[in-house]
């Protein structure tokens, strides 16, 4: 490619998977190709996690530094991990950065250095008196995390606002919050809401048509719970049945608390996958991602008990953490178990099955997670992920392939319900640094008693497949030996071959016999994300035309709906819970004719 500087050695980016062509793939050679034309002071690229962000910075980096449109570079970075691992990136193509700069002057054989938002933070004029010295690219690493606080943003925009070239990088849904992004563009639409606006978009969907990424199966577990609250009462609920936002969060918490029998089985599950992916990729590993220090000490605790082999634990963003990640990284070690900081920017490509053992539940944070498990070596390898039946991740899941802008305005609060009103608290969860109990606990204080697990369901590409069985059954390892290297669409048909065997298997049965009362999947309704689009848009349609039937707002009406149907709000919602409420209203109207 004409555009690539002369620093490029022959083999980077190196390893490119299947899909790929020449040095850059086809998406970051159109990015630079567009960059280059435009010659834009901020560029904005939104690229899905594995698809290879860096690779593109550093070549176009490369590329500016070459035909001396700048004299340095300065790449922001969320985690000290993530700043080495940019170094190093860096220095491959003959880019030298330093990782451990803190102030006064960088060393003559450095190109720039490589920093933390936090750092920036707290010396943003130290920033900002070396662009004002030199011509600098910054290169603002998951950009996202500049608005983590109205102190980080500000300190970006003081620091970095004499830039020559700024370029902005992130690969999972902006923040679910309204706080503006330093250096990014938005755009009002037609109705009146301010979005932000990519200068390149890169999504799921297309990388898996590339190959640049792997399809995930994400495999889901059901169960019982049993927990006692504050007051002394003892709750019992199925995991994924309609229920309050509280008692969701509880009977989540009792799925995951691994003195339950939940988390063993749903970790023996995962094992057995990880065993089965393993003969077609040798070195493939898994990870754990844990919701704080203990869980994860008692998660690595049960695996051990479960596989014979230790499991790596990562605790927290430092130096001894980042060296332990190296070290699973160069190994062939089956799992690996971190609190959160794993879930974002650290590559570890060997990654194929995760389990989803935290209770954060933002589009962001899941979308980091799984993000670990997508990126793609060699044509045909899949992603496994397994999680609790909660709908929202289940929804989550579902809608993989949809590319998000962050919203800067709240929508308004007539018409349909706030699809971004998700709590400060579970944002603020979600992007937390530190590796402690959250102090949930002192919020929703409860006692985990007992927990189950029951095989639910297989998602993958927005289609559902399965019923539920039993932990260790057969039907259950029909989905578990899926091999772990499959074209895109020999793992649907597989998919469709097993739910139909286990249908034809559970005919065989008399009713009475049957120990499991899901509904089979051809008796359960299989709902793509654009059909679950259509479900709410219907929904919402019909409560507007009760609003002027009735004289009630809207919101009153769904918060209606939610009472007597029960579930969450409808962005939420399941499909069954949808069409109940579709139904619901519909029977209000015909009434009131």
């Amino acid at each position: 490619m004409s555009t690539t500087s002369h620093h490029l050695s022959p083999a980077f980016p190196g390893r490119a998977p299947w899909g790929t062509a020449g040095k850059l793939r086809a998406w970051q050679e159109a990015a630079m190709d567009r960059y280059l034309q435009a010659q834009p002071r901020d560029f904005l690229a939104v690229a899905t996690p594995g698809a290879g962000k860096t690779t593109f910075a550093l070549t176009l980096a490369s590329w500016l530094l070459h035909h001396h449109v700048v004299q340095q570079i300065t790449v922001v970075a969320p985690t000290e991990h993530l700043k080495t691992q940019w170094a190093e990136a860096a220095a491959r193509i003959g880019i030298r950065l330093d990782p451990e700069y803190s102030a006064g002057p960088v060393g003559k054989n450095y190109h720039g250095v490589a920093v933390t938002y936090a750092g920036v933070g707290v010396r943003p004029m130290l920033h900002r008196n070396r662009c004002e010295q030199r011509k600098t690219l910054v290169i603002l690493d998951e950009i996202h995390h500049a608005g983590d606080s109205r102190s980080w943003g500000e300190a970006c925009l003081e620091a970095f606002e004499p830039a020559a070239r700024r370029l902005a990088l992130t690969g999972t849904p902006f923040r679910s919050d309204t706080n503006p992004i330093p250096f990014v563009v938005y755009e009002e639409g037609n109705d009146g809401i301010r979005r932000s606006s990519a200068d390149y978009t890169y999504g799921y969907g297309n990388a898996l048509g590339d190959g640049v990424v792997r399809p995930v199966i994400f495999l889901s577990y059901s169960g019982n719970m049993r927990w006692r609250t504050k007051a002394g009462d003892e709750i019992a609920a199925r995991l994924g049945e309609p229920m309050t936002k509280d008692a969701t969060a509880q009977a989540w918490r009792t799925a995951l608390d691994p003195r339950g029998d939940w988390m063993p089985n749903v970790l023996t599950a995962a094992d057995r996958r990880l065993t089965e992916v393993r003969r077609g990729i040798p070195d493939a590993g898994g990870l754990v991602i844990a919701s704080d220090q203990d869980s994860a000490r008692a998660y690595a605790k049960l695996i051990k008990e479960i596989t014979g082999h230790r499991a790596t634990v990562v605790l927290s963003d430092d130096t001894g953490s980042s060296k332990r990640i190296d070290e699973f990284t160069e190994s062939e070690d089956r799992w690996m178990v971190a609190v959160r900081m794993v879930s974002e920017g650290v590559d570890v490509p060997r990654l194929a099955v995760g389990v989803y053992a935290t209770t954060i539940s933002t589009p962001l944070f899941f979308a980091q997670a799984v993000g670990r498990f997508v990126r793609s070596r060699r044509r045909g390898e899949t992603a496994s992920v397994f999680l609790p039946t909660i709908p929202a991740l289940l929804g989550f899941a579902h809608e993989m392939e949809v590319e998000r802008d962050h919203v800067l305005d709240k929508p308004k609060p007539d018409g349909e319900e706030d699809p971004y009103a998700e709590s400060e608290k579970e944002l603020a969860e979600a992007e937390k640094q530190q590796d402690e109990d959250t102090g949930d606990q002192d919020e929703l204080p409860f006692e985990a008693l007992e927990s189950d697990a029951v095989f639910d369901r297989v998602v993958y590409e927005g289609a559902e497949f399965g019923m539920q069985a039993h932990p260790g059954s057969e039907e259950e390892q029909d989905y578990l030996g899926i091999p772990g290297l499959l074209e895109p669409d020999q793992v649907q048909m597989l998919l469709q071959k097993r739910q139909a065997r286990q249908i034809a298997h559970s005919r065989k049965k008399p009713a009475e016999d049957a120990d499991l009362l899901e509904l089979p999947a051809d008796r359960r309704p299989v709902v793509t994300h654009r059909e679950l689009m259509e479900l709410r848009k219907e929904l919402n349609s019909l409560v507007g035309a009760y609003v002027h039937q009735s004289g009630k707002p809207h919101g009153v009406i769904h918060t209606e709906l939610r009472r007597v149907c029960g579930g969450p709000p409808s962005a939420e919602a399941t499909p069954g819970q949808i069409r109940q409420r579709i139904a619901k209203v519909r029977e209000w109207a015909t009434r009131m004719k």
